[in-house]
């Protein structure tokens, strides 16, 4: 297993993503290929006191940088010596089983679209992050942010990787699928949910995912489905209102017991719950958030990761190299154009 790390992506990179680079490497024993300026690689390296590259890492020389406010559209011919670019052609070339970028998210999607590619059959890729949510699980939220503008085929696609991704990667055995929408009811909604509607309760009758109807927003987090599906727009909200909510109730809590003597002496009784609360929602545990519907797991970690988010992004892809779903989710694309060629006959 060889994994690709773009040693240059995000704030604190050289120095975190090399330190992620060899934590990962000595704890889940993982070829890793270090694609950036050599020089700087190797100086972050001695400034740790290692002499040597660690048995196991390699490096891939690349002089340029992708930077945040290039145009994405653009990266791969501007940019075509960067160590995002060179990663993702190592990556399409075979040199690795997987990729992991704390680079813009922007340039490492069209990256990942025009050089890896798409998975035969699917439209759009979409950023599927899972959230960990009440019930003690995780929710996969599906697109939240690739993708703004979307048809109700585009969401439909969403919802049949973000199914088979949840069996596969989060091991949810039949993965309950909802629509996210302002309510419950069929009637609820734009034209655009409608319609998609619609499109996944055929895609169910075929026995192609599990749809349980619309959720609403507030019950994303308490766990009433493992895959919401939705346009990237309204997913981001989701997403970073959720984060916003838990960095409030972090914040309030902190006060709380901050209060006086008792409520000290309180949290000195439940301060290990509240350690393993904090640990569930911090985002460096759980690595980074990968683009569902490219031919090869692509990772798009944080841009703000420490060595901590790296090492558990490279630990994110191995598992995601491992648990491969394209040919399943090809075989289920090929269902749903059979059958649309049918209702077209």
């Amino acid at each position: 297993m060889k994994i690709i790390l773009d040693a240059m992506g995000g704030d604190n990179a050289p120095e975190a993503t090399v330190l992620g680079a060899i934590q990962a490497q000595k704890a889940y024993g993982v070829e890793i290929t270090l694609v950036g300026r050599g020089e700087s690689i190797l100086e972050v390296m001695g400034r740790h006191g290692i002499s040597d590259l660690p048995e196991g890492m390699e490096i891939a020389n690349a002089e340029d940088v992708v930077d945040m406010h290039d145009d994405p559209g653009s990266v791969i011919h501007k940019r075509k010596n960067s160590s995002m670019v060179i990663g993702l052609r190592l990556l399409a070339e075979g040199q690795g089983d997987a990729f992991v970028s704390a680079g813009s998210t922007g340039a490492l999607l069209t990256g990942a679209t025009l050089i890896v590619k798409r998975v035969r059959g699917i439209r759009r890729a979409a950023m599927g992050p899972a959230m960990p949510n009440k019930a003690g699980g995780k929710t996969v939220i599906v697109d939240c942010g690739a993708n703004a503008e979307c048809t109700p085929d585009f969401l439909l696609q969403f919802a049949l990787v973000g199914s088979i991704y949840a069996r596969k990667q989060l091991k949810v055995e039949n993965p309950r699928v909802g629509l996210l929408n302002i309510g419950t009811e069929d009637s609820k909604g734009t034209q655009l949910q409608k319609d998609t509607y619609a499109l996944l309760q055929n895609a169910a009758k075929l026995g192609l995912l599990n749809f349980v109807g619309n959720v609403e927003a507030r019950d994303v987090p308490l766990g009433a489905v493992d895959v919401v599906v939705c346009d990237g727009f309204s997913g981001n909200v989701l997403l970073k209102s959720i984060e916003g909510t838990a960095m409030f109730m972090g914040s309030m809590l902190k006060r709380a017991f901050k209060k006086n003597l008792a409520s000290k002496l309180g949290y000195l009784l439940c301060r290990s719950g509240i350690s393993d609360l904090v640990k569930m929602m911090d985002y460096r545990e759980i690595g980074g958030t990968q683009f569902l519907g490219i031919r090869k797991p692509v990772i798009k970690a944080h841009g703000s990761s420490d060595a901590l988010a790296f090492r558990n992004a490279v630990k994110q892809a191995a598992d995601a190299a491992e648990q491969d779903f394209t040919a399943e989710l090809e075989q289920s694309l090929a269902v749903l154009a059979e059958k649309k060629e049918q209702n077209h006959d």
